[in-house]
C-alpha cells in the first residue's frame, strides 16, 4: 500500500466569500479524457495526436505533478513539474479540477486550462490516470472517457520493463496496480486497444471517436465549475 503523502492535507470547502461559478463550454466543445494503466502508451498516443491536423486544433491539458521528470520530458510540455509545497498551495486554492496520489506522487489537472479551452470552442484533451478520470467524470458529467488497453497484460508488463524508468519496487507497484486498473474499463465510454507498433492507428481511432461524438451531439455543452461546489 502506498504510504500517505504529506502533500495532501485535508482541504475544506471554499470560503463563503468566494462563490462557486459555473461555466459552460462553447457549443460542441468536448472534454475528452484519455486514460489507462501505466505503460499502456498514453504519452505516445498524445504525441501522435499532436502531430495530426484538427480543425479547430485540440487543446492539450498539461498536468501538474510532484514526481521528477524522466529523461526526455520537458517541463511545461509533458508536465508542469512542481514541488510538494507548490502543489499543496495550488490544491488548497481550488486550482485543480482533480488531484490524486498515484504510485507515491501527486498529479493534478489545472482547472483553468480546461475552462479556457472549452470556452474557446476547442476540444480539450486530458491525459489522466484511472483514479483521476473517475473524479473528473463525477465533476464534469459531460466529459467523454476513452480507455486505452494493451493487447495483453504480459505485453503491458514488457513495456513497463523496457522503459527502465522505475526501480524494482516501483515497477512491482505499477504492475500490481495495472492489473487492478484494467478491470475498470467498463466505467468508460470507449475502450481502444493500443496494439504494439500501431500508434498511428490508435490515434486515428481516437480522432474518429471524437468526430462521431460531434456528429451525435453537435449542441453538447460541457459544464465546469470555477472550483468544486
Amino acid at each position: 500500500m502506498t504510504e500517505p503523502s504529506p502533500v495532501a492535507p485535508a482541504v475544506g470547502p471554499a470560503p463563503a466569500t468566494e462563490p462557486v461559478e459555473e461555466m459552460y463550454g462553447a457549443d460542441g466543445a468536448m472534454l475528452v479524457i484519455i486514460s489507462g494503466p501505466s505503460g499502456v502508451g498514453k504519452d505516445t498516443i498524445i504525441d501522435a495526436l499532436r502531430e495530426r491536423s484538427h480543425d479547430p486544433e485540440y487543446q492539450y491539458v498539461v498536468t501538474c505533478t510532484t514526481r521528477a521528470a524522466r529523461p526526455g520530458e520537458v517541463d511545461g510540455i509533458d508536465y508542469h513539474f512542481i514541488d510538494a509545497d507548490a502543489f499543496a498551495t495550488q490544491r488548497a486554492a481550488g486550482g485543480f479540477l482533480e488531484a490524486n496520489e498515484v504510485h507515491g506522487n501527486w498529479y493534478g489537472t489545472p482547472r483553468d486550462q480546461v475552462r479556457e479551452g472549452l470556452a474557446g470552442g476547442r476540444d480539450v484533451i486530458l491525459k489522466i490516470d484511472v483514479q483521476g478520470a473517475q473524479v473528473v467524470k463525477g465533476k464534469v458529467p459531460g466529459a467523454l472517457l476513452i480507455f486505452l488497453i494493451p493487447p495483453s497484460l504480459e505485453d503491458l508488463f514488457q513495456r513497463l520493463r523496457s522503459r527502465a524508468t522505475e526501480t524494482a519496487d516501483e515497477l512491482e507497484l505499477r504492475q500490481r496496480n495495472a492489473a487492478i486498473e484494467l478491470a475498470r474499463q467498463e466505467d468508460y465510454d470507449y475502450v481502444v486497444t493500443n496494439e504494439t507498433g500501431q500508434v498511428e492507428r490508435t490515434a486515428e481511432r481516437i480522432d474518429q471517436i471524437i468526430a462521431d461524438e460531434h456528429d451525435r451531439h453537435p449542441d453538447r455543452r460541457v459544464e465546469v465549475y470555477s472550483r468544486s461546489p
